[in-house]
């Protein structure tokens, strides 16, 4: 019985703590935060979009992005989701504004709707 609890806590820690789904007119993104319930930055975040157009996806592992307060270091205002893949840049905001750059061009800017 000991076992089977373990096992069962094991698998439900195992479980994303927070997911979103973006919709925008060309993608749709599933944002997965794979830190503890609560955190209020996350290093382990993954970013799943879909092309409406091609069916293709692109799996991404990115971060948090907070605004900091007057101290400096202190994480504030939540901002969004930042990824990276190689020299594209991946920002989806809180408000549902996605925004891909390459070496800063901007390759995507469009806003959604989270579902």
């Amino acid at each position: 019985m000991k076992r089977l609890l373990l096992l069962l806590s094991l698998a439900l820690a195992a479980l994303p703590a927070f997911a979103q789904k973006l919709d925008t007119p060309s993608f749709v993104i599933q944002i997965i935060s794979n830190c503890a319930e609560g955190s209020v930055t996350c290093d382990n975040v993954n970013y799943i979009g879909t092309s409406k157009k091609t069916g293709k996806s692109v799996r991404l592992r990115g971060k948090t992005v907070h605004s900091l307060c007057a101290d400096g270091v202190t994480p504030c205002r939540f901002q969004g989701y930042e990824f990276k893949s190689g020299n594209t840049h991946y920002f989806v905001s809180e408000d549902g504004r996605l925004e891909v750059t390459l070496n800063n061009k901007s390759l995507v800017s469009e806003k959604g709707q989270w579902e």
